[in-house]
C-alpha cells in the first residue's frame, strides 16, 4: 500500500542515499536502519511528503502521494523528532486536543491508561511544560493507541524510554500490524517485534 521507488536524497552537494525501494503492504513493519547521518529522517519525511525526494517517487495505495495527499495523511500517523503538542494543555488536553482535531472520539480513562502505562503516573494533569523533554515524548507516543490510522511512520519511537516503555511501544506497533495495520519506523537498536517484518539497512 505503500511503494517507494528509487528514492534519492541529497542535501547541499552530498547525496545522502539513492536507489531506495521498498513496498509496505498491509500487516507488515519495517525497521529502518543506518548509521547518524545516513537520511533515515529525511527518507521518513520524504515518504510522508514532507520533503520532495531528488528522484524517484513515492505512492499510496497505487496513487503518487502528491495526488493521494488528503486521503494519505487522513490514513498517517506520524511521529517526529517535532512532537507537536501544546505546552499550555495538560497530556490528557494534548491527547484531547488531537483527536479533536483528527474528528475522531476521545476516551479519557483510555488516554490515561496509556499514560500509565509510559510511566506518566502522577503525571497526566500537569502542563506539558513542566514535563522533561523524555516525558513530553511519551506523551505523543500514547497517541498510538488512541487513533485508527493504518500507517505508522515513527522516528527513533524507543529513544530515551526505560525498558517497560520500550515494551509498550513495541507491544503497540505488534498490535497494529497484526490488526492489519504498516509501520514504518527507525531506531537504533534490536526490537522485538510480532507480526511480519523486515529491516531495510540505508547505506550512502
Amino acid at each position: 500500500m505503500l511503494s517507494v521507488s528509487d528514492l534519492t536524497c541529497v542535501r547541499g552537494d552530498q547525496t545522502l542515499f539513492s536507489g531506495v525501494s521498498f513496498d509496505l503492504n498491509a500487516g507488515q513493519w519495517l525497521h529502518l536502519e543506518g548509521a547518524n547521518g545516513s537520511g533515515k529522517t529525511s527518507l521518513l519525511r520524504i515518504a510522508t511528503g514532507f520533503t520532495p525526494a531528488a528522484k524517484g517517487e513515492v505512492r499510496w495505495k497505487g496513487q503518487l502521494l502528491a495526488q493521494a495527499s488528503d486521503n494519505f495523511h487522513a490514513d498517517l500517523l506520524y511521529l517526529g523528532h517535532a512532537l507537536a503538542l501544546k505546552d499550555e494543555l495538560s497530556a490528557v488536553e494534548n491527547l484531547e486536543a488531537d483527536a479533536a482535531i483528527a474528528g475522531r472520539g476521545f476516551v479519557k480513562r483510555d488516554a490515561v491508561s496509556a499514560l500509565h502505562n509510559l510511566g506518566l503516573r502522577g503525571r497526566t494533569q500537569l502542563p506539558v511544560r513542566v514535563l522533561s523533554q523524555g516525558q513530553k515524548r511519551r506523551v505523543a507516543l500514547a497517541r498510538l493507541t488512541l487513533q485508527s490510522a493504518p500507517l505508522w511512520v515513527l522516528d527513533e519511537p524507543f529513544v530515551a524510554l526505560d525498558a517497560q516503555a520500550q515494551a509498550w511501544v513495541a507491544d503497540a506497533i505488534s498490535a497494529h500490524v497484526q490488526r492489519g495495520g504498516m509501520a514504518l519506523f527507525t531506531s537504533h537498536q534490536a526490537v522485538d517485534l510480532q507480526g511480519r517484518g523486515a529491516s531495510y539497512r540505508l547505506t550512502p
